[in-house]
């Protein structure tokens, strides 16, 4: 098995911390038109934006990313990206840094942002077991996921009261203003994986459009422009290489200049 697959062999339990199942869609109460635009968090240097419209229990989500991490083990670097919600619906600052080690980890944020509802997959399902399988999340720095599908009653729940957020994880060292061993750290759902892999790297609520404008985070999606805590994703573009330290853990280091 090939570095790449094993860090797809995330154990189920793994999401627990954060992921919440829904019940089968039974209600069409958040019919509607959502949409963000999506704020940086961790030192991410990416934007993003999504639009979800939903008529009866089916979704229509378009998701367009720009400018996070390329490429990982020489192909296109896989973020994983989800509906969260049913909390505050707002997303993290540094000031939720609860352990002060510079990095906004998932179950840090996870207070503001809530567990998963949905998982915005490039393909087939989208329920919360699916939060960690790389091989259905976007691939690449810049890409687009647009596609429907029927969702569950927990993210009409969110949608519906105005908790719902969209979270896009994977940082990038590059711009991370933390040591390689805070970066490298194990991650707070799968210890197997960098601390700085599974963050948190965009984030914005889900608001209801009005006529049509698209919002533009701050105070009225519940984004926070935080440029405190930074860390990012592995980028070989970057000069950066992904390495496996024995025991199956994947680290990353700066490549020495010869």
């Amino acid at each position: 098995m090939n570095k790449k697959m094993r860090l797809l062999a995330v154990p189920t339990l793994a999401l627990g911390v954060v992921a919440m199942a829904g019940a089968p869609a039974m209600a069409d109460h958040a019919a509607g038109s959502y949409s963000s635009t999506l704020g940086q968090l961790n030192g991410t240097t990416g934007t993003g934006t999504v639009t979800v419209d939903v008529q009866g229990t089916t979704a229509t989500v378009n998701l367009q990313v720009n400018g996070l991490a390329e490429t990982f083990m020489d192909g296109p670097y896989p973020h994983v990206q989800h509906i969260h919600g049913l909390a505050m619906g707002t997303c993290p600052t540094s000031a939720d840094d609860a352990n002060g080690d510079g990095i906004v980890s998932v179950t840090e944020g996870a207070g503001k942002y809530g567990g998963i509802q949905s998982t915005l997959t490039t393909s087939g399902a989208t329920g919360p077991e699916e939060g960690l399988n790389l091989a259905l999340g976007g691939q690449g720095g810049s890409y687009t996921i647009s596609r429907s599908f029927e969702i569950n009653q927990g993210t009409q729940d969110a949608l519906d009261a105005g908790t719902a957020v969209v979270v896009v994880h994977g940082l990038d060292p590059a711009t991370a203003g933390v040591s390689e061993e805070v970066f490298n750290s194990p991650s707070d759902l799968d210890p197997k994986l960098p601390l700085g892999a599974t963050s948190p790297a965009l984030c914005g609520n889900l608001a209801a459009s009005q006529m049509g404008a698209m919002p533009n985070g701050g105070a009225d999606t519940g984004v926070a422009q935080d440029t405190d805590s930074s860390v990012g994703m592995y980028a070989l573009a970057g000069g950066l290489v992904l390495a496996a330290a024995a025991g199956g853990t994947f680290v990353v280091r700066r490549r020495g200049s010869n």
